[in-house]
């Protein structure tokens, strides 16, 4: 019987994607549950299929309104709780910086819990380790947890990646989580049509409140995913992926498609897709970068001073390694 280990990862697409390799990892070792989003069951097939799924939208991940207590699912919260605790987990960890994990660990009763403390979240862990340097890439926080569980995680330039199946499409995405990500629609379909004239085949993938914005552009084929199993469909017929700082970018570099991300508020070197041939660019200058999304100006201007030219450059010379 191998031991019981939970793993809670409660925020965005890119995050889950990140911890790619931990999971896999500790899927030998342990007898694994996930807590994460629900579309972490799109994830689980395809990329950790030795992992069991709890699914939880934890009201603390919201980007407004957070802390509006009266609107919390207290009744759901509490029978979750009551399931992840009778399963009797041997271990439980967070790879985030979050007294919220460490007491939802020490609450469902975790024998001992892993994690990175902060404002004396101490207290409710058995284990709590050291946190990679400030300017580590996410990935490294995992690699640090799975140091504490004596499990060997790849440096980033060695993680296995499959290789991106036959096909002549770019796939430009246009959507992010936060507005504040996102790159000038107009500037993206620029793109788009400097791609075509040089002969390159272009589908054009954007979030479902973009999608009236390309068909108004003239844009005829404008793929529009509902679920992470239809946005793995796409990526699955694409030979390179553009698109911002968002986790379909992660995403298609672990379904092994090279990206180029268009960066704006949050720094490369904390969050750039673990493909080896992934490139980006990054976001101009800002005293208050990164932001955490949470821009000060009216318009993200670190983002959309970043000149068509310029990306038009760097987009082409990315692909003829990558076409």
């Amino acid at each position: 019987m191998k031991p019981k280990l939970l793993i809670v990862e409660l925020w965005g697409l890119g995050d889950l994607v990140i911890a790619t390799p931990f999971l896999r990892a500790a899927a030998e070792k342990f007898d694994v549950t996930l807590l994460a989003k629900p579309f972490a069951r799109d994830l689980q097939p395809r990329l950790w299929p030795d992992v069991r799924v709890e699914t939880f939208v934890a009201p603390w991940t919201a980007f407004k309104n957070k802390y509006h207590l009266w609107h919390w699912p207290f009744l759901e919260m509490i029978r979750l709780r009551n399931k992840l605790a009778a399963e009797h987990f041997d271990f439980g960890l967070s790879a985030r910086w979050d007294p919220r994990d460490h007491l939802l660990l020490k609450l469902v009763g975790a024998k001992q819990r892993i994690g990175f403390p902060r404002v004396r979240s101490r207290i409710f862990l058995t284990h709590p380790v050291a946190r990679p340097e400030p300017q580590a890439h996410r990935y490294e926080s995992w690699r640090v947890i799975a140091n504490a569980l004596d499990l060997e995680l790849p440096s980033r330039e060695k993680i296995s990646i499959p290789a991106a199946k036959s096909s002549e499409t770019i796939l430009i995405h246009s959507g992010a989580g936060q507005s504040v990500r996102v790159w000038p629609l107009e500037k993206y379909k620029n793109l788009a049509a400097h791609l075509r004239g040089k002969s390159f085949q272009v589908q054009i993938v954007c979030d479902p409140d973009q999608r009236g914005w390309w068909l108004q552009g003239g844009e005829k084929n404008v793929a529009t995913p509902s679920t992470v199993a239809e946005l793995i469909s796409l990526v699955d017929h694409a030979t390179a992926f553009i698109g911002n700082d968002s986790g379909p970018g992660h995403l298609a570099a672990f379904c092994g498609v090279p990206t180029f991300t268009i960066f704006g508020p949050q720094l490369p070197e904390w969050f750039a897709p673990l493909h080896p041939g992934s490139e980006w660019i990054e976001g101009k200058v800002c005293p208050y970068m990164p932001c955490s999304d949470y821009c000060r100006f009216p318009k993200p201007f670190c983002l959309w001073n970043i000149g068509e030219e310029e990306v038009f450059s760097r987009v082409e010379k990315f692909l003829a390694v990558q076409t």
